[in-house]
């Protein structure tokens, strides 16, 4: 099956990480869908891709955190496309800093959570059986290491949520083991940014986009977890093709 003859679902297609993973899957010859509640992002990401691919791009606006809309998505998903064959969630890659627990509220926990879990979770469960009895197809979530550690004073519920995102997807690679698709996780132990805003200790969301592209695109690895942390790792992927 070449890059052409196969749709991505790009689930966070919008933000900073994923709008890299994006234009490089758009660059590589696939067709991608980008669902969003915001039109105006949406529009954003057209203008941002190549050109030459953007006629691959197609974006629809939905919720796809929603158990009460994701399904209406999942069928205009379906209805514009056909076969979904890859899926890519960068849903919940999101800074919080608001401060230590105790100055916060349960309400703001809720929507910490919400953000970095559990529309991860609705999307999951929603789109994962368009691919997941596909051998040729992938499934690949992109998490943070933010829930390793506390990244600076007043980050706590960034690591919780983080945290939790991070342990969803073990139980997810535990509880199917021999699902058919190639299923995988990528965690950034690093900031990312785009070009002019660069700066130590960040990965240009280009570059680190053409690295999960790689990896979508040749299918060599499943149930494993890539670890990121500065620009040789993505080097060495596309270089090495050591996935």
């Amino acid at each position: 099956m070449s890059n052409s003859d196969r749709v991505v679902l790009a689930l966070g297609g919008t933000g900073t990480v994923g709008s890299g993973i994006v234009k490089a899957l758009l660059d590589r010859g696939f067709r991608v869908v980008v669902v969003s509640r915001d039109s105006k992002r949406l529009e954003k990401l057209k203008s941002f891709v190549s050109p030459s691919s953007s006629g691959n791009l197609i974006t629809l606006k939905g919720n796809v955190g929603s158990e009460e809309e994701v399904e209406q998505v999942k069928q205009a998903v379906v209805e514009a496309v056909g076969k979904v064959t890859d899926i890519v969630s960068s849903l919940g890659f999101s800074w919080w800093q608001g401060g230590p627990p105790h100055t916060q509220t349960l309400k703001e926990l809720h929507w910490v959570l919400e953000t970095l879990v559990l529309s991860t979770f609705v999307s999951w469960k929603a789109f994962f059986p368009l691919v997941r009895d596909d051998p040729r197809g992938t499934y690949t979530f992109i998490t943070g290491g933010a829930g390793d550690k506390l990244l600076m004073p007043g980050t706590g519920f960034l690591t919780v949520g983080a945290a939790s995102a991070l342990a969803f997807c073990q139980v997810l690679r535990e509880e199917y083991p021999e699902v058919p698709c190639k299923f995988n996780q990528v965690t950034i132990n690093a900031g990312v940014t785009v070009p002019d805003r660069m700066a130590p200790g960040y990965l240009n969301h280009l570059d680190l986009g053409e690295t999960v592209a790689a990896l979508v695109e040749r299918r060599s690895s499943s149930h494993a977890v890539f670890t990121l942390e500065c620009a040789s790792d993505l080097k060495a992927i596309l270089l090495e093709g050591n996935m």
